[in-house]
């Protein structure tokens, strides 16, 4: 059985932050994630460009470069990897928690590597710093569980010269959208509401409504799909339900935390705003001795902590940790 006075389940840029102010302040932690470091900005479109400074995503006083104004996703990828090995921090990829038992001070962390294997890590403090890019927000129709439904846009190139749906009107939707219709794909955009999200980014939005104003990508607006067929699928629009050719869909309709898996280890929310309650001094959740970093802390309002502010969580865990701990 491993043993580590904290751990931290998820290695994202909010949890390497948790990791490194742990150990500046001298308290041995170990790093959890069922996938690669940094996970969810690797599933991040291929060409990604942060709508921010590089110095918005610095942890651990590290400094980042970047060739232009704005970093890539390759930049960030490379970044965080160096970060982790300047701090030498203890992670283990591929290692998926199943379930935390005990209670504050003698927790089990119980979990499973990439070969199936089961082990156990003793702790006496656990944090969750798991994100929310890992559960799409499901479109709820027929169909939706066929092959060719993708939850996660990465580069278009496969999908040259198919006829490819996507729905959805935020940043993620109008990128995919672009990029699938310049690699050759026949584009159609679906949408629940009137018009495209104001929030998407100043140098997408023009690009996207001239390529819907021309023709050159099909736009369904106040439309919804109602099912997804294996070579079609079906919408509803303000003209009438159409059937339209179709071989992949694009279901860029955002993510969620696991609230499931929190609750389950005793996590508890606030009905109307699914915010996880905290202490806003240390972040400790409900339960004793588990504390929340990240996205998790802002419940159904995911664009209120970004990398850029939940980084910060580090230092205020690690400061109450390591004063409990003392």
């Amino acid at each position: 059985m491993n043993s580590a006075s904290a751990v931290i389940v998820g290695a994202g840029p909010t949890g390497l932050a948790c990791g490194i102010e742990l150990k500046r302040l001298g308290v041995d932690a170990v790093l959890l994630d069922k996938g690669c470091v940094v996970n969810s900005l690797y599933h991040y479109p291929t060409n990604l460009v942060f709508f921010t400074t590089p110095e918005l995503l610095e942890i651990g006083g590290i400094p980042m470069t970047a060739m232009g104004e704005k970093p890539v996703r390759a930049e960030a990828l490379k970044y965080y990897r160096r970060v982790a090995d300047h701090y030498q921090l203890q992670i283990e990829q591929y290692t998926e928690v199943l379930r935390v038992t005990g209670e504050d001070g003698a927790f089990e962390v119980h979990a499973r590597n990439r070969v199936g294997a089961e082990g156990v890590w003793r702790a006496r403090k656990v944090i969750f710093a798991t994100g929310y890019y890992d559960k799409p927000n499901l479109l709820g129709v027929p169909g939706e569980d066929l092959p060719k439904v993708i939850h996660y846009y990465k580069e278009p190139h496969p999908y040259y010269g198919h006829d490819v749906a996507v729905i959805g009107g935020k940043n993620s939707a109008a990128l995919a959208a672009l990029e699938l219709w310049w690699t050759g794909a026949r584009v159609t955009l679906i949408h629940r509401r009137g018009s495209l999200s104001g929030n998407i980014k100043y140098w997408i939005r023009p690009n996207i409504e001239n390529r819907l104003k021309n023709g050159e990508i099909t736009g369904y607006l106040n439309s919804r799909v109602s099912s997804i067929r294996p070579e079609s699928i079906v919408i509803e629009t303000p003209s009438g339900v159409k059937e339209i050719k179709n071989d992949f869909v694009f279901a860029m309709t955002g993510y969620r935390p696991d609230t499931e898996f929190l609750g389950a280890h005793g996590i508890t929310f606030d009905q109307e705003t699914q915010r996880p309650f905290t202490d806003p001094e240390t972040l400790e959740s409900a339960r004793r001795g588990i504390y929340l970093a990240g996205v998790l802390v802002a419940g159904m309002h995911t664009n209120e902590i970004f990398i850029e502010n939940g980084r910060f969580h580090g230092k205020t865990i690690a400061t109450a940790i390591a004063k409990e701990l003392s």
